[in-house]
């Protein structure tokens, strides 16, 4: 029965386009790269409306499928292996946070998880997009304490910092 009800809450869940519109994106982006001047790691945001019914059908779970988007996304492929993915399922009300092994060990995973929390906390309070905002924030907070930018070197942005649909 709940694999029934997921996939119906899959089929007409509600497009992640019509929640983060094309300003949202612009505003989304602004703000990773804003928050990436702070500090040497790299931040990735990836939405994604639903999953497909066969996948749905095998099980595959939102953290699952936001590993698949790291990979896929190449967050992991950063010269000091810092990337964070925040990737939403909205079908599911999902929130998931991928982070790379060079943050192992120095962002415990109640931080993450409190990211997460406030992101959950904020969408379901108001605007979309200032959630994501405030979760973009949080993380390059936490990056800054590990990764700051150091005056006088060039930082290179090794990834783009225009959000995803997935």
């Amino acid at each position: 029965m709940a694999t029934l009800t997921r996939v119906l809450r899959h089929l007409f869940a509600t497009d992640a386009r019509s929640r983060f519109p094309a300003v949202a994106m612009h505003r989304i982006a602004a703000a990773i790269g804003e928050g990436e001047r702070r500090h040497h790691a790299e931040v990735c945001f990836a939405v994604e409306s639903t999953l497909p019914v066969r996948q749905i059908m095998r099980g595959v779970q939102p953290r699952t499928r936001a590993e698949a988007a790291f990979s896929s996304l190449r967050v992991w492929d950063t010269a000091a292996n810092n990337g964070v993915l925040i990737y939403l399922l909205l079908a599911d009300h999902r929130i998931e946070i991928v982070a790379d092994r060079g943050l192992h060990g120095l962002v415990s995973d109640a931080h993450w998880r409190g990211v997460c929390q406030l992101l959950e906390e904020r969408l379901r309070s108001g605007d979309q997009a200032d959630a994501v905002i405030a979760a973009i924030n949080a993380v390059s907070d936490l990056l800054a304490q590990h990764f700051p930018q150091v005056l006088g070197t060039v930082d290179v942005d090794e990834l783009p910092d225009g959000p995803v649909f997935l």
